[in-house]
């Protein structure tokens, strides 16, 4: 297969990130039970990870090109394989947000790179939309694995135990490091501007765009559902369905395996159905589970919980919701970067990244003011808000890619 070398790589750089970007959920809920601090302190933990992604993003997208990506992303993997050994060693609240702002950091460089790989090594909108799906599917599995790889290293009788953790995933950074730099890359990117202000002005005569207007704002919206969701579900089933932690955090990747399935299944579906479509009724169906299913969950009676076989049917219900939400992000991201010429890639990955970033971190703060003043049992209906607004927007992104905006 062509490419198999760089396409496996880009696979394992973004499984590694996902176990790392989306333990925040896990670590908010282990610093309110063992560093002592409130949600909304807690939930700091997601600027700290998204703040970095978005300034890294917005001011070194457009010049990687001519950095290149397998520089790039090597510099990544070598800043989190420190990081993750830093957190063992400093076992506090601020070395969890010195562990996220460099994760963030780092995940600028492997993002940016790998959406803008993608276009390199497919050709034609229908691989790209595949390759694209197929990538967010593997990351989403990553994020399950988040939950069983945590509570394997979580005992209760020893606070400290879960941040063994942290030798497996600088092991895993290590381990994909030396993949990547063995990994031979035939094509170099084409760069986007004449210099490096040029380069820089690119991604803001996109932002002059229509077209790009409304998709970063679908992302921004689409984001801030997903993080608010899965950062805060440990939490959720920690605090109202009463679970013991270890089963909150467990049960919170059953959120991330339906996102990895729907994910995956999208790049299957959209070849045959218009995207447009896809994410329609997913998003209605998403907006279903919310007013339906919901408040079934939390009006649950809930006994004794031993393990996961205690649980009631219900409580493992609204996390089906990720099966619906999954396809939006990277149908999204596919339909406008498959609409641009290749040497744009950089600099429009580096948008996605930068609004991606602020709506999750928006989204988390919010849940978590939520959480905290309305209650846990009610944070997840305002998630309806941004779904309604994403339904919208579908409708606008088709009309104006009909009409050929590039």
């Amino acid at each position: 297969m062509k490419n198999l070398g760089v396409k496996i790589s880009l696979y394992l750089n973004y499984f590694v990130f996902a176990i790392l970007l989306n333990s925040v959920g896990i670590v908010i809920l282990k610093s309110q039970n063992n560093y002592g601090v409130d949600e909304v302190q807690a939930s700091a933990l997601e600027a700290f990870k998204d703040l970095p992604i978005a300034i890294v993003s917005f001011f070194i997208a457009s010049f990687l090109p001519r950095l290149g990506y397998k520089k790039a992303m090597l510099i990544g993997l070598g800043l989190v394989s420190v990081a993750c050994m830093s957190m063992y060693f400093g076992n506090s609240f601020a070395s969890a947000k010195i562990l996220f702002a460099t994760v963030g950091v780092s995940f600028a460089l492997i993002k940016v790179s790998v959406y803008s790989m993608i276009g390199m090594v497919t050709s034609g909108e229908k691989e790209h939309n595949s390759l694209m799906s197929s990538i967010e599917g593997v990351f989403m599995i990553g994020i399950a694995l988040a939950y069983f790889l945590f509570p394997a290293f979580n005992f209760e009788r020893e606070p400290d135990s879960w941040l063994n953790v942290y030798w497996l995933l600088a092991g895993m950074s290590i381990a994909s490091f030396l993949f990547l730099f063995f990994t031979k890359f035939e094509k170099e990117p084409e760069i986007p501007g004449t210099d490096l202000k040029d380069d820089f002005a690119q991604m803001f005569r996109l932002l002059t765009k229509l077209l790009i207007i409304v998709f970063v704002i679908s992302a921004f919206l689409f984001v801030m559902i997903e993080q608010g969701i899965m950062t805060w579900l440990p939490s959720f089933n920690d605090k109202v369905l009463q679970l013991p932690e270890n089963i909150s955090i467990m049960m919170a990747s059953i959120l991330a395996i339906c996102l990895a399935i729907g994910r995956i299944s999208a790049g299957v579906i959209t070849q045959k159905v218009n995207w447009i479509w896809v994410l329609s009724i997913c998003t209605i169906l998403a907006m279903m589970m919310v007013v339906f299913i919901l408040p079934k969950t939390v009006n649950v009676q809930v006994g004794e919980i031993n393990g996961i076989s205690d649980i009631p049917l219900i409580g493992f219900a609204f996390p089906i919701v990720g099966l619906f939400i999954a396809p939006i992000y990277p149908l999204l991201n596919s339909v406008v970067l498959s609409a641009l010429p290749e040497k744009l890639h950089s600099p429009m990955t580096g948008l996605i990244v930068v609004f991606s970033a602020l709506g999750g971190t928006l989204g988390s703060r919010i849940i978590g003011w939520l959480f905290k003043n309305q209650g846990p049992e009610n944070a997840f209906y305002y998630t309806l808000i941004p779904m309604g607004l994403l339904l919208i927007s579908y409708f606008i992104l088709k009309k104006m890619t009909t009409k050929n905006a590039f």
